[in-house]
């Protein structure tokens, strides 16, 4: 370990001296800046000395642009993400955000598409889900400017989540339906439309509106005929007439029979309890009226 860590300082002083000196065939002192600068780099990395590894690529992002070389700049900045992400979230999407900007720059949407939604998750790991949405949207925008429907719609698939979780159901139940509504028109996503109506469904669950519940079913049975014959189907018209009922053995009964042959996920399992504490709070209200 130590050795790796002595190795780097050498090359990292030797790259910065480099910089420091004239440089006589022009642009000769950045190249054989980066060169140091990469086995430095490389070496506090064996050294897992990741603050230090990510200062060093962060440097040779500069060098990079002095160069300009704009596609290897960006790289150097995603390499320092990559190592902040070991030791500071902050500073990783600080990186990936000026990789970004490049990469917009140069017009590689893709690339750029693939980093704000890193950038996303970062955010989404902080907690901040506010500025995750953001950065899925922009992430789905981007992958599809670029016609990759499937990314495009795994970043919409997130920003619907995060919405339904900030309790923004109705940009959720849009984003869920549009996204059934595209993989219907792709045979690999085809299966995959019944998961997306049954997101759909519990967040019209969690608006308590049960009229809008039954036409929501009305409409997905239009937009898939084969919907209606699903066992997400009939999970939510069974937790519908629940609500509708006001029954909240009824309603648990029907939530433990599905997730005992289908696992519902931790997004799905607190939907349905807030649902279940909707109802409770309305039996408790009822009750004290009597």
């Amino acid at each position: 370990m130590a050795n790796h860590i002595a190795k780097a300082e050498e090359f990292e002083r030797k790259a910065d001296k480099k910089l420091g000196g004239w440089g006589f065939l022009g642009s000769t002192k950045y190249e054989d800046a980066v060169d140091f600068y990469k086995t430095a780099a490389s070496s506090f990395k064996l050294a897992k000395s990741w603050e230090r590894a990510a200062l060093v690529n962060f440097k040779m992002a500069s060098c990079h642009l002095k160069l300009d070389s704009r596609h290897e700049a960006a790289s150097a900045y995603v390499d320092a993400a990559n190592c902040y992400k070991k030791t500071s979230i902050k500073d990783a999407i600080s990186c990936l955000d000026q990789a970004v900007n490049i990469f917009l720059e140069i017009h590689r949407l893709h690339m750029a598409a693939k980093y704000c939604k890193d950038i996303g998750e970062l955010y989404e790991q902080k907690e901040s889900l506010d500025q995750a949405i953001v950065y899925f949207e922009r992430a789905a925008d981007l992958f599809r400017t670029e016609e990759a429907t499937t990314s495009a719609n795994m970043c919409n698939q997130k920003v619907a989540q995060i919405s339904a979780q900030l309790g923004n159901y109705l940009k959720a139940i849009e984003l869920y339906e549009e996204i059934a509504r595209q993989s219907l028109n792709i045979n690999l996503l085809k299966y995959g439309v019944r998961g997306h109506l049954l997101n759909a469904g519990l967040c019209q669950l969690c608006r308590g509106d049960v009229v809008a519940i039954t036409n929501a079913l009305e409409k997905y049975e239009d937009l898939d005929p084969t919907f209606s014959r699903t066992r997400e189907y009939r999970f939510l018209t069974d937790l519908a007439a629940a609500v509708e009922e006001e029954d909240v053995a009824r309603f648990t009964s029907v939530e433990k029979a599905f997730d005992s042959i289908t696992r519902l996920d931790p997004w799905k399992a607190t939907l349905l309890l807030r649902v279940k504490k909707a109802l409770k709070d309305k039996e408790m209200e009822e009750d004290d009226l009597t």
